[in-house]
């Protein structure tokens, strides 16, 4: 039975072959999921990781029920994978990886939080997603580079910024802070930034490959 996995922006197609041998396909969108149904037979697990939000209309929940029905398990985690799977896991979906958890315990509770812009030729992630601003933000706040007023007053700039337009140097030249913290904020950020939505691709992919492969 073939696995199919819904990524390419959150982690690259050829870095998650690496990791297992699946389908993968592009970020899904409504429709995708029932085709699937559809035409093939052959489907023995779906990961979803990315997903159009926005360009065209999110997957339907009910695209993921249809799946589970047929007893096709359904994994999810570190974009739109994990907001599905954060609102179906009482039916079935498996919700893997800290963004997940974040919007199970009501961490966050937006697509807004983990939608970024997209090249849809290369899919290329063209902006910085809230989630991810808020984890390197958090880390800053951790070594003493910024308050929590600080990072409260960033975080507030940046959930109101077009999701598009949203960048770390975008929202921090925005803010209060001085020009030396400017500086030295941006500074650690260039030098120690890390991506919660990529570390929680892998974690879906290698769920699926200890579980189903």
């Amino acid at each position: 039975m073939t696995i199919i996995i819904y990524t390419g922006l959150s982690i690259s197609f050829e870095e998650a072959k690496t990791i297992l041998d699946a389908e993968y396909l592009p970020p899904v969108k409504r429709g995708d999921i029932s085709n699937l149904l559809e035409n093939r037979d052959d489907i023995g697990v779906i990961g979803i990781i990315d997903g159009v939000f926005h360009q065209s209309p999110a997957v339907a929940h009910k695209e993921i029920l249809a799946a589970l029905k047929q007893n096709i398990p359904v994994v999810g985690g570190s974009s739109i994978g994990a907001l599905r799977a954060c609102e179906l896991y009482p039916y079935g979906m498996i919700g893997v990886g800290d963004i997940f958890n974040d919007y199970k315990t009501g961490v966050i509770e937006s697509d807004d939080d983990v939608a970024v812009a997209l090249n849809p030729e290369t899919l290329e992630q063209m902006s910085e997603s809230l989630i991810n601003m808020r984890y390197n933000l958090d880390a800053a706040r951790e070594d003493n580079i910024i308050t929590q007023e600080e990072e409260d007053e960033l975080l507030a700039i940046a959930k109101q910024i077009y999701y598009p337009k949203r960048s770390f140097e975008y929202t921090i030249k925005k803010s209060n802070l001085s020009e030396n913290n400017i500086t030295t904020l941006i500074k650690y950020i260039n030098e120690n930034k890390f991506d919660i939505k990529y570390e929680d691709a892998k974690k879906v992919i290698e769920y699926i490959k200890e579980n189903y492969s």
